[in-house]
């Protein structure tokens, strides 16, 4: 039955050529509403993809950004696109140097006037291994040490500054997850992604009743040089929706979780994939 298909389709085509089919994404965006007016955020892996588009959308919203990455020139050029120096701070600074984490947020809060009300956990890499037998120990290690051991401890040390300048209360953490923390996976950035998720849940129950936020969005497939997709092909025919996502779709989401209108939001993961996680679970 398959074989005769299979002859169907492919006689098809030499008759009437392959089909063609073009997939489109149309965000709305939300009104600017100021809804994060006096916040000041710190953004990981800024300057680029789902960060740089997180980062435009919180100054868009009022917010004073601090962004930072490993490469200076990349920052320089988001912050030109961003508004300038007034709107947007840039300090590089690679996540996975645990031991000078300290020393970074202490230069955050000198940028950002002595105030950080939201942490945003972007950074991250993977390196697309195609299964467990490709994976190497350098390869496990750089992985884990970014997108799980840096978010985990700068995340401690954001909430130890909070504590120490009695400012708790108005903290608000965001780590950018992915929908392959809710797959079945032996490659190691899903596995990061995985513990991600366990982590929110974990900070929320330490956290809540002190009035921090702790929360995770976690993307489907999204434009960005990680993912290799350009918005010049969004077609994504695994997806339910048939497509990749854009990097400001996720920062809709991202304002509205970093905002106070959420505030009865803490310890969740939001899922933006179109319901995909919840076939791999």
């Amino acid at each position: 039955m398959k074989l005769l298909k299979t002859i169907k389709r492919a006689l098809r085509y030499i008759l009437k050529g392959v089909p063609t089919q073009t997939i489109t994404a149309q965000v709305n965006v939300s009104k600017s509403r100021n809804i994060l007016e006096g916040k000041h955020i710190v953004i990981t892996g800024g300057s680029k993809g789902i960060g740089y588009a997180i980062a435009k959308k919180c100054i868009d919203e009022g917010a004073i950004v601090l962004i930072c990455g490993r490469g200076m020139e990349a920052l320089k050029e988001s912050q030109n696109t961003l508004g300038g120096s007034d709107k947007c701070k840039i300090i590089p600074f690679d996540i996975s140097d645990i031991e000078n984490i300290d020393v970074f947020l202490e230069k955050c809060y000198i940028a950002l006037d002595g105030k950080i009300d939201c942490l945003v956990n972007n950074a991250g890499v993977s390196f697309h291994e195609k299964d467990f037998r490709t994976v190497t120990s350098d390869g496990f290690d750089k992985q884990f040490n970014v997108n799980y051991k840096g978010s985990y401890f700068l995340a401690q040390r954001y909430i130890l500054q909070q504590e120490k300048r009695n400012s708790i209360s108005s903290t608000n953490i965001l780590f950018i997850s992915s929908e392959r923390g809710s797959f079945h996976t032996d490659i190691p950035y899903g596995l990061t992604k995985a513990v991600i998720n366990s982590l929110v849940g974990g900070l929320n129950n330490r956290l809540s009743s002190l009035g921090a936020r702790v929360n995770a969005l976690a993307p489907g497939i999204t434009v960005s040089e990680m993912t290799g997709r350009t918005a010049d092909d969004l077609t994504y025919k695994p997806s339910p929706c048939g497509r990749v996502f854009l990097p400001e779709e996720m920062a809709e989401v991202a304002a509205f979780l970093l905002s106070d209108i959420s505030n009865c939001i803490s310890g969740e993961v939001i899922n933006c994939d179109y319901g995909s996680h919840l076939k791999c679970i």
